[in-house]
């Protein structure tokens, strides 16, 4: 197929993860004026070059679009939109000159930079673009169907690895859309998982829940977190500072907060009695997921919180069978769900799926980083802050 006449990937700017305009009704709020930046990283050192005029075609394409009257109406739906941010929706754009797209090193470069309001959107869609784009050239015949086909083989290996565990509280989310192998695989396996699996409860994809009466999922993201470094008067109480802000935002509902910014230790050492009760649980996105799940317990019994109360959500780098194996660790003790991603949405017979990732590396000028409980997913290149970022929440340097 001629490049030029490859169908748009993107064609909703509802086509992307909730948390996101989540993210961005607060950032209307509180920040309207904050600059950030975000830089590309491809973990997988896979040479994306050759789909380097593609990626920017579809990229363009972006500025094009803007939310409908049916999707804005939608929105407002759920109780947490506000009318003003909506309106704001209503002549909301992409711009594309925000995104610097190039090559160096024998790898494609992305930088996205602008005021944090205008550019949070970029990230979703972006990484779909890059994902789909690398898909239909190396994988031109693999189709939806083979898609589902392995997936019927996981749900099967997933019953039979649960013939003696109640499962009836097993709650599985798609969390799929950054990095799937293209938009037509992603919709088959959540219609396929809608209508053949009762423990599918929603999706982090807007247009999917819409289109598909689904519950649609999800918080804030590590950016959330990342930028608070710069807009708190100490290093030291951003993320108290993040917190805080959710919950003026979001005083009754959008209440899992993610634990991994820092770690999980430092995170809970913020995370004191008030916080505690009003959030409704924690998500684990690095690290080992038991340990963590340990630890968020633990917690939550130090403060004479009842565990069964609040709820913790995995999402990271899951397949079927770890979900089952952690559930079947914590079933008993506490609410669970899973976010499982690629494993479901680029999950094709010999497709090697793709690790990229778009994350914000500046807030107001300055760096901002990310350390997480698993040190290969921090992105900061900037020595002296992440030194600076240990001192201030007390980790011990390697």
């Amino acid at each position: 197929m001629n490049h030029t006449m490859q169908p748009w990937i993107i064609d909703s700017l509802l086509d992307t993860d909730a948390y996101k305009l989540h993210m961005q009704q607060a950032i209307f709020h509180l920040y309207p004026d904050v600059s950030a930046a975000a830089e590309f990283r491809c973990r997988s050192g896979e040479d994306l070059r050759p789909y380097l005029a593609e990626i920017k075609r579809q990229v363009a394409h972006l500025g094009e679009l803007q939310f409908s009257a049916e999707e804005i109406d939608y929105l407002a739906t759920l109780p947490f939109f506000q009318q003003d941010y909506l309106d704001y929706l209503n002549q909301f754009r992409l711009d594309p000159t925000q995104v610097i797209i190039d090559e160096s090193d024998e790898q494609i470069t992305i930088r996205i930079e602008g005021k944090w309001l205008d550019i949070i959107l970029w990230e979703v869609p972006l990484l779909a673009i890059v994902c789909e784009t690398r898909c239909r050239h190396r994988y031109a015949d693999a189709s939806p169907e083979a898609a589902i086909d392995q997936l019927n083989h996981k749900l099967s290996r997933f019953h039979a690895l649960a013939a003696d565990t109640d499962i009836s509280e097993f709650s599985l989310v798609d969390f799929g859309t950054r990095r799937r192998f293209s938009k037509d695989v992603h919709y088959a396996v959540v219609d396929h998982l809608t209508a053949h699996f009762p423990q599918f409860s929603g999706t982090s994809n807007y247009h999917l829940a819409r289109t598909r009466q689904l519950t649609p999922v999800g918080t804030q993201a590590h950016e959330w977190f990342q930028a608070h470094q710069q807009l708190a008067g100490e290093l030291a109480g951003s993320q108290q500072l993040a917190l805080n802000r959710w919950l003026q935002e979001y005083p009754e509902s959008l209440g899992i907060a993610l634990t991994d910014c820092i770690n999980m230790d430092a995170f809970l050492r913020d995370f004191d009695l008030r916080l505690s009760k009003r959030f409704s649980g924690l998500r684990h996105d690095s690290g080992d997921p038991i340990t963590w799940g340990e630890k968020a317990i633990a917690h939550y019994q130090s403060l004479g919180i009842d565990p069964k109360s609040k709820t913790l959500v995995f999402s990271d780098s899951l397949t079927l069978e770890r979900a089952l194996e952690i559930y079947q660790h914590f079933c008993q003790r506490v609410q669970i769900s899973f976010g499982i991603g690629t494993n479901m949405t680029c999950d094709l017979p010999g497709v090697d799926t793709l690790n990229i990732v778009l994350k914000l590396t500046e807030c107001e000028g300055r760096p901002v980083a990310k350390i997480s409980d698993e040190p290969g997913k921090s992105i900061c290149q900037d020595e002296e802050y992440l030194g600076q970022l240990r001192e201030a929440f007390k980790l011990v340097n390697d």
